[in-house]
């Protein structure tokens, strides 16, 4: 068997596969979406640590707009996911959201709020809003080794260029369906209510069950053998969606819904203690929301975008040993090709 040692990181298109037949943006990103940058800060020492922060940031919240409509949804609530509950109430977003590890997340939160205040001087109130999923497999979270800088890093560096997937930021340790994971985006374009549209999504992969590529199961067990790894655990995964589509708060709760859906089709497990949330917010300029009849193509390019990001977050990845000596591989392109094109859902490799 091919090492996945050796092997480069690659995004899904790049091994054919091809989730839907919606048209994607421009990089297949969360930053097709206009006005949506995502920075990361990747702490890896090589050996016991391999952490860090991604923030997505919308542009569109500064001076005389600081909300935007917003919904959480919690598919299983085994989370820290700091700030949700008052997205929940008022259904805005009044602050870029930033990704992390576990016992990172408060500090990180601490952080966001100083990056606010600064941002708005003489306000009194402020909710940031931190997700995290548990990268203690391959990082000493016990550590807890995110700065105010790491978090400003990645606020202040945020770009709209394509973000940087598997091990960075927010991924660098994480682990999801047996495999190494970390982070993914993707994007789709639609039309919706006679206007052109996006939706993109970005995740952070964490979660179990069996890796599942456009309908054909991919079972850790079968394409490494077990001399070859120690399996880590699956626990947890969030998912951001932003849109340019007009949505209020109680749309976009559905928007949340279907992200979180899209995990069974990469063969989630939904596990007792797995974090799953998504977060769905919309930049549209104010302006009246859609018709609920007219809805039904943004939850199309929901659940293929985040079906995709999701299978970028592990093809990107790379193998990595950290703490306590666990290895994560990464997920083998070249058997992952060969079981499609033998299920028929690719060609034959050459």
């Amino acid at each position: 068997m091919r090492s996945t040692m050796d092997q480069l990181p690659r995004r899904a298109r790049d091994l054919g596969v091809v989730v839907g037949p919606l048209p994607t943006g421009r990089h297949n990103a969360i930053t097709d979406v206009a006005g949506i940058l995502v920075g990361h800060t990747t702490v890896d020492d090589g050996a016991d640590l391999h952490t860090g922060v991604t923030a997505v940031v919308p542009s569109q919240l500064g001076p005389g707009r600081w909300t935007l409509p917003a919904a959480v949804y919690s598919g299983n609530g085994y989370g820290k996911l700091v700030g949700s509950t008052q997205v929940d109430e008022l259904g805005v977003l009044e602050s870029p959201i930033v990704l992390t590890g576990t016992l990172s997340v408060f500090r990180a939160a601490d952080a966001l709020l100083g990056y606010l205040m600064d941002r708005r001087p003489g306000e009194l109130s402020f909710n940031p809003l931190v997700g995290e999923t548990n990268d203690g497999h391959l990082s000493d979270i016990r550590r807890r080794p995110i700065t105010d800088e790491h978090v400003l890093a990645a606020l202040t560096g945020a770009t709209g260029e394509p973000p940087a997937e598997g091990c960075v930021g927010a991924g660098t340790g994480t682990t999801a369906l047996g495999f190494k994971a970390g982070i993914g985006t993707s994007s789709r374009t639609v039309p919706v209510a006679g206007r052109p549209a996006t939706v993109g999504a970005l995740v952070q992969s964490n979660f179990g069950g069996v890796l599942t590529a456009i309908g054909v199961p991919l079972p850790v067990d079968e394409l490494i053998s077990d001399a070859d790894r120690t399996e880590p655990p699956g626990n947890s995964c969030m998912i951001v969606v932003a849109t340019d589509v007009p949505l209020d708060a109680r749309q976009l709760g559905r928007v949340a819904r279907r992200a979180v859906f899209a995990m069974g089709r990469v063969g989630a497990s939904y596990s007792n203690s797995s974090g799953d949330y998504a977060i769905a917010f919309s930049t549209a300029p104010d302006r009246s929301p859609i018709p609920d009849g007219e809805i039904n193509p943004v939850f199309a390019a929901v659940l293929d975008a985040v079906e995709e990001a999701l299978l970028n977050s592990l093809f990107a990845a790379v193998t990595t040993t950290g703490v306590g000596g666990h290895t994560s591989h990464a997920v083998p392109h070249r058997a992952v090709i060969r079981r499609l094109s033998a299920a028929g859902r690719l060609p034959a490799p050459g």
